[in-house]
């Protein structure tokens, strides 16, 4: 079985996707994959739609905004299945007087978010779905997004570098860029994956590539499955060995700590199942944000052998 996978883009959060591959579990499982480099995130959509390609891994949020702007499902509709990512990897970093307080200290107590509204935030402008959950998250502690000295254009690491000349309080970034503030002196201020399940990650098909490509599909999340007893068994700081080749401009301490730091929070599960919980979570933050209008069900965009029972 041969298939053609499109990653989003080269982030350390997808590291279960590249340590499957390099580590052979789909070929243990009957499949030949073929890695697709993605030129930004998102890009690969068009050509799964065109049948150029047979899946894409990405964000839930995708499927959910296609069935927000075309309600009917056909075959060329996409849908998601097996889930990977099932947390926010977003921080919030800080230094100086607003970082005195870690969220990932063990005695300390948690940054408070409504701290936000008298800071200014750099956050992420390269893909949507932080700043969706991060609006949420404030709207849930009654604070208005909207009020919030914000500057949504710029990268993240012209965020950090921002930070680092006092030209911003607190940036929204995920690792290796975490890792390197800190190294850099700032300080992890709080993590988005405390908020619980939401979904993040998973594959994205078509109805039309899964009816094709289904016995391929059910390989690879055996593949997939593999993942989590391979890493309690080995840990971070090998799987930071086995995925280094994808990330040759990071350094192999920053990669340590980036797997170590998203291993801690269980960022991962790495199942068939998406759940029902981080889809609603995640639906919740589009709709409320303004992003989508309608509240597409569950059962609209996530594949029947992939849906959580209720």
């Amino acid at each position: 079985m041969n298939i053609k996978l499109a990653e989003n883009f080269r982030a350390v959060f997808y590291a279960p996707f590249y340590a499957t591959l390099a580590l052979g579990f789909h070929q243990e499982e009957g499949v030949d994959i073929k890695l697709i480099e993605s030129p930004s995130p998102g890009s690969g959509i068009a050509d799964l739609v065109q049948g150029r390609l047979d899946v894409v891994w990405g964000g839930p949020l995708r499927v959910i905004r296609e069935r927000d702007q075309v309600a009917p499902v056909t075959g060329s509709s996409l849908v998601a299945f097996c889930e990977v990512a099932a947390k926010d990897p977003f921080y919030l970093v800080g230094r100086g007087d607003h970082a005195a307080v870690c969220a990932e200290s063990i005695d300390g107590a948690p940054f408070d978010i409504r701290a936000l509204a008298a800071m200014r935030l750099g956050s992420v402008s390269e893909v949507p779905t932080p700043w969706l959950c991060l609006e949420q998250d404030l709207r849930d502690r009654g604070v208005d997004p909207s009020a919030l000295s914000r500057i949504a254009d710029r990268t993240m690491q012209q965020n950090i570098d921002a930070l680092n000349r006092g030209e911003i309080d607190v940036a929204q970034v995920f690792e290796p860029f975490v890792s390197i503030a800190q190294q850099q002196g700032a300080q992890v201020l709080a993590a988005a994956s405390a908020r619980g399940y939401t979904a993040y990650t998973t594959f994205i098909s078509t109805y039309d590539g899964v009816s094709r490509n289904r016995e391929a599909f059910e390989a690879m999340i055996r593949a997939v499955e593999k993942f989590g007893p391979w890493l309690r068994e080995h840990g971070p700081v090998e799987l930071a060995r086995v995925v280094a080749p994808f990330y040759p401009h990071v350094s192999p301490d920053i990669l340590e700590r980036a797997m170590t730091r998203y291993q801690l929070a269980q960022l991962w599960t790495c199942r068939r199942v998406v759940s029902r919980a981080g889809y609603a979570r995640l639906v919740q933050s589009m709709f409320q944000s303004g992003y989508i209008s309608t509240l597409p069900r569950y059962e609209d965009c996530i594949a029947d052998f992939s849906a959580e029972s209720p």
